[in-house]
């Protein structure tokens, strides 16, 4: 069989029924980052993300950008636990006439998030290839207490986000912010249940937080915040690489948090699993979704 047919989350589950890992590994597969045992009051995190020319950039996009991008993604998934970033790898796939000026610019993008972050860059790998390719490797650590997973989520929690969504292929993808900042202050302040970065979508990842936590959704349209870059409801639902936070908490914590902090939005509620993932419009009418964001295959 072709992983086509399987499709992304198809081979991630199947090369999840390949590995196992030991009692030292708390979160292995099926999460934004692993989660290690690693001291009395703290785990090690642990991540990588690659974006591909063609795939998550374009050769003629400015590679200070595509640098900004590359390590900020994985931030963004320390971020979704909670957690602060600390040491990275960078594995550069590159053709042989790439230009000395153009690598120094992709580590400039980097940097910026490095310095403001203070994550150390320790290492990694260069190999001949026919299109750019960044592979970032990321550890991080978060208090055992902060530490926030997908599959917690419970009945009756309040989700929200962080911010507008929708149109991020227009300009956003490769400017966003990691809510690294807003995750951190999240946790210390708040009693979160499940968190997750949103990726590929706000449908498809809401999706993956009611998969492991085995809950249905109710979201209602009117209160999804829309980004001005995107065109209709159907991109803040599906288009992704937006890099907000999307979280869950109960009634009480959400009511103190949206009375403190205007811009998080409450879009809807976590419901019995045999709710699915509904949709209700301003006339109440209720409807099934299905997530239609992005996949590699």
């Amino acid at each position: 069989m072709r992983i086509d047919k399987i499709g992304e989350f198809g081979l991630i589950e199947k090369i999840g029924q390949w590995v196992k890992a030991d009692a030292s590994v708390v979160k292995g597969i099926g999460d934004d980052c692993a989660v290690i045992k690693y001291s009395k009051d703290k785990y090690l995190l642990f991540t990588c993300d690659a974006i591909i020319q063609d795939v998550d950039f374009r050769k003629s996009d400015d590679p200070y950008l595509v640098g900004r991008k590359a390590i900020g993604i994985n931030i963004s998934d320390i971020a979704a636990k909670g957690g602060e970033p600390k040491y990275a790898l960078v594995s550069l796939g590159l053709p042989k006439n790439t230009s000395l000026a153009y690598v120094k610019k992709l580590y400039a993008g980097m940097n910026y998030w490095v310095r403001k972050f203070k994550i150390n860059i320790v290492g990694g790998d260069i190999s001949r290839a026919a299109k750019v390719s960044i592979d970032i490797s990321l550890i991080g650590f978060v208090e055992k207490k902060n530490l926030v997973l997908r599959s917690t989520a419970r009945e009756n929690d309040i989700i929200l986000v962080s911010g507008p969504l929708g149109g991020s292929i227009r300009a956003k993808h490769l400017k966003f912010t990691p809510r690294l900042k807003e995750a951190r202050y999240l946790v210390k302040n708040f009693k979160l249940h499940a968190m997750i970065d949103i990726s590929d979508g706000l449908i498809q990842d809401l999706g993956h937080i009611l998969a492991e936590s085995k809950k249905g959704a109710v979201l209602y349209d009117g209160l999804i915040p829309i980004a001005l870059d995107a065109r209709n409801l159907n991109e803040a639902l599906n288009m992704g690489e937006d890099f907000e936070l999307l979280f869950t908490l109960p009634f009480s914590e959400a009511s103190r948090l949206c009375a403190k902090m205007k811009h998080y939005k409450a879009i809807g509620y976590i419901a019995p699993i045999k709710t699915g993932l509904a949709l209700k419009d301003k006339n109440g009418k209720v409807r099934k979704v299905k997530a239609k964001g992005f996949r590699h295959f």
